[in-house]
């Protein structure tokens, strides 16, 4: 399994304790650190776990074809920033220089992943001076001109989203950005 967007090492931990060998990349030496502890829980596991520092649009140490299972939760352009000032923290781009990153992060994602295998990857969409910016089905187009094949769209309500009394009040009863998308692909 890898994931490519680390952050604390969430995924990893979960492979962890389901007894699944696991990569875990991040380009941010911080969260490299917090994924390292969080992952130091004793479970009855013979798991391999490994942890890097690195790009998601360089997995160079991963041959191709060599990843069964591809779970990632990359970041949605600069809504929260990760860093300050690491070079390629796709968490500091715009949304439309974010999608070129994703675009070679798809890519690369694809070359690594076995025929027939799955690569789920979570997003939102964001919003800008007040207009939707529809960053899920955005990146969707960049996993697809990859050469992924969609097999699933599913709809994720989001919990204490920090907008969500602002616009609710101005909503009208119409649905808010209140879910993030878990599109799951297969190669």
């Amino acid at each position: 399994m890898l994931d490519q967007f680390m952050g604390g090492g969430t995924t990893l931990a979960e492979a962890k304790l389901l007894n699944r060998n696991a990569i875990g990349v991040d380009i941010n030496p911080q969260s490299v650190l917090i994924a390292e502890a969080n992952l130091q829980f004793q479970c009855e596991t013979n798991s391999k776990i490994l942890i890097r520092k690195g790009s998601a649009i360089d997995l160079h140490f991963i041959k191709d074809n060599r990843i069964d299972l591809i779970c990632t939760h990359p970041p949605y352009a600069n809504i929260i920033k990760y860093s300050q000032g690491i070079d390629g923290d796709i968490s500091l781009l715009e949304a439309e220089d974010f999608l070129i990153v994703m675009k070679k992060a798809a890519e690369e994602s694809y070359r690594v992943l076995k025929k027939g295998k799955v690569c789920a990857v979570m997003i939102g969409d964001i919003r800008k001076y007040g207009k939707v910016v529809p960053l899920g089905f955005r990146l969707m187009e960049c996993f697809l001109q990859a050469g992924f094949q969609n097999k699933e769209i599913i709809i994720k309500k989001q919990h204490h989203c920090r907008s969500s009394s602002y616009w609710r009040k101005r909503s009208r009863d119409f649905l808010l950005l209140e879910h993030e998308y878990i599109f799951v692909f297969q190669k």
